[in-house]
């Protein structure tokens, strides 16, 4: 199996402090290597992808290769990120995984429909958490060739 030159940094939008705390030690039981960065909201992912506000400085904010999307956000939500993400130029090539409370059939036909990468329903156990941490991890950094990350910001 293939495994990426250098693991890329996976930016989560979680709104729970507790998931976020949650997906943090399953990448570490996981050994991961990937750097994980967290962002609470709709607004701070876009701000972050577009590195504005404090996320101007690159070394705070470094590229993201993939994002892991809850879709239940507060100011903008991920559906709306997502909207806007897969309609943006320079943004839409980025993968995003939707990984979300919602097994709602609608939010996983829409998501899919603009063009969501994967899309799963969070996990109720920390084993389970586990499972799909590693899942993530076997598909997007050995199996899969990703676009090369652009280091410009955006």
């Amino acid at each position: 199996m293939k495994r990426q030159s250098k693991p890329v940094t996976i930016l989560v939008a979680e709104d729970d402090a507790d998931d976020r705390l949650l997906l943090q030690d399953a990448f570490k039981e996981s050994s991961l290597n990937n750097e994980l960065r967290f962002v609470e909201n709709g607004e701070q992912l876009l701000d972050y992808l577009r590195r504005k506000g404090e996320y101007a400085n690159p070394g705070e904010a470094p590229v993201a290769g993939l994002i892991l999307l809850d879709l239940n956000m507060p100011k903008i939500d991920g559906r709306e990120a997502l909207n806007i993400i897969k309609n943006d130029a320079v943004l839409r090539s980025i993968p995003v995984v939707v990984l979300t409370t919602s097994a709602e059939e609608d939010d996983v036909f829409f998501a899919y429909r603009l063009g969501v990468s994967s899309y799963i329903s969070k996990p109720v156990t920390f084993e389970g958490l586990v499972n799909v941490v590693k899942v993530i991890d076997a598909y997007w950094n050995d199996t899969v060739e990703l676009p090369p990350q652009n280091t410009d910001g955006a």
